[in-house]
């Protein structure tokens, strides 16, 4: 009797803990969910200006978005388009450049591995901005400021240092692969392109995706890079741009429409892509 009764207490503990998780679940889905909902609302609201004391709003209209990509002020699809171009230039450049060295560094045995790895686990402690003044005046002496080649020189460099997740998921696949088709005469070229890669789609959909992620909403480098050449801007810069003190009010609709056209690559590409983002970012974290 005592027995059952202590089963009976500890499923209702059991009980009531899930109910106060899936509360405290809920409550957090609806704090990062709200701003989302306020700016796709806003971006449709035909009255008032940047500020207004309700949240729904009284009338809609798609006026704000024709705005958006008609106002010869503000190039908005020229901006998209830049940023679309850099990112995809990227995400190809930082994609390889990180599955190769991950590649290498899990498989490849070499003298100064171990020094090597542990370099790049001390730069990557240290936040990138730190250095874009140094990487400003070396682009400036090289004629390259103002430029959207500068921005994928700037975003592709860095990627090597990116490769601890994609080193850790080559690091689960088995070496007894690789040395059954050393011993089949393949060539270690052969191996990683024809049974290494076909096994790491989750890390290299997981590498692309945080390579294009990274120009698309980057904002600090792309800002001192470009300078004021508006037609080269990328649209965290333009929509940062439409927000003076003059136009806060007349374009704020506009800019929060802008906010979501920006955010629908990205969002289709995780639907399609989540799958094999968690996959990768999971088992990449299991070995260093």
């Amino acid at each position: 009797m005592a027995q059952r009764t202590s089963t009976h207490s500890r499923a209702t503990q059991k009980r009531h803990r899930s109910i106060w998780i899936n509360l405290l679940t809920a409550v957090l889905a609806i704090v990062w969910i709200l701003p989302i909902v306020w700016i796709v609302l806003t971006s449709f609201r035909a009255e008032g200006g940047a500020f207004v004391q309700y949240f729904v709003p009284k009338s809609y209209t798609f006026q704000n978005y024709v705005t958006l990509f008609n106002n010869p002020d503000f190039p908005f699809l020229q901006w998209f388009l830049n940023t679309l171009m850099v990112s995809a230039v990227t995400c190809v450049i930082s994609t390889l450049i990180i599955i190769a060295m991950a590649y290498s560094l899990s498989r490849l045995r070499f003298k100064f591995r171990g020094p090597f790895l542990k370099i790049a686990l001390v730069l990557n402690m240290f936040p990138g901005f730190m250095s874009m003044i140094a990487i400003y005046y070396i682009l400036k002496a090289m004629n390259l400021t103002q430029s959207l080649v500068a921005l994928i020189l700037v975003y592709s460099s860095g990627a090597a240092l990116g490769f601890y997740i994609a080193k850790g998921f080559f690091d689960t696949i088995p070496m007894a692969l690789d040395e059954s088709a050393m011993i089949d005469g393949a060539t270690k070229f052969q191996i990683f392109t024809k049974i290494t890669l076909p096994l790491s789609k989750p890390i290299v959909v997981y590498t692309a995706l945080m390579a294009f992620m990274a120009p698309w909403m980057d904002f600090i480098f792309a800002k001192i890079i470009l300078g004021d050449a508006i037609h080269k801007y990328t649209t965290a810069i333009g929509l940062y741009s439409m927000m003076t003190k003059t136009t806060q009010n007349s374009l704020f609709m506009t800019f929060t429409a802008g906010c979501v056209v920006i955010a629908i690559p990205i969002t289709i590409l995780f639907i399609f892509m989540q799958r094999y983002y968690v996959e990768g970012i999971t088992s990449g974290a299991v070995k260093g």
